[in-house]
């Protein structure tokens, strides 16, 4: 998925998370996107572009490796992380899913972490990212991170396909 090619004048937007009923950043972050694609909707029309929107629950090892699964949540442009880098701190609401310790991604804007990317943010590097030429350079072999590995293992072993809703964000359902 790293290294597809968009032709024409479509921005391809991918969401990609390990819970929408749980995790609080996972469903802050989704309810954030939205907004920010249908505000930008409009001037990308103007110019001549679509947006495609897909998300994908990553539900298990193989969809993480399938997809080049770095840490959740992921936002992706055109196949492009719109974090450079990946950072990540403590998160109950998947460790509560997984009966495990798990951290999951923090978005860095303007020298704050948020857990829950700001709409200006999205914005920005979304419209950055759309006009981006690609690079040609072949990208590392994926290697499932740990964290992501103790995720998955600690959901199989508590047996749970979903949680209770200990960590949702209220006004959010």
């Amino acid at each position: 998925m790293m290294t597809e090619h968009f032709d024409g004048k479509e921005v391809r937007i991918d969401y990609l998370y390990l819970d929408l009923n749980t995790c609080d950043r996972c469903v802050g972050t989704d309810a954030v996107l939205e907004e920010v694609i249908e505000e930008l909707r409009p001037a990308f029309a103007l110019a001549g572009y679509s947006i495609t929107y897909h998300k994908t629950e990553v539900v298990s090892e193989d969809v993480a490796i399938s997809n080049s699964f770095e840490s959740s949540p992921t936002i992706r442009i055109n196949g492009h992380d719109i974090c450079s880098d990946v950072i990540e701190t403590d998160c109950g609401c998947c460790g509560e899913i997984s009966g495990t310790k798990v951290d999951c991604r923090v978005f860095e804007y303007e020298g704050e972490r948020y857990e829950v990317p700001p709409k200006a943010m999205l914005a920005e590097n979304i419209l950055r990212m759309a006009f981006m030429v690609p690079d040609t350079e072949d990208p590392d072999a994926y290697e499932l991170p740990s964290n992501l590995k103790n995720f998955f293992e600690g959901k199989r072993r508590k047996g749970s396909d979903c949680c209770s809703s200990f960590c949702r964000i209220e006004g959010l359902q």
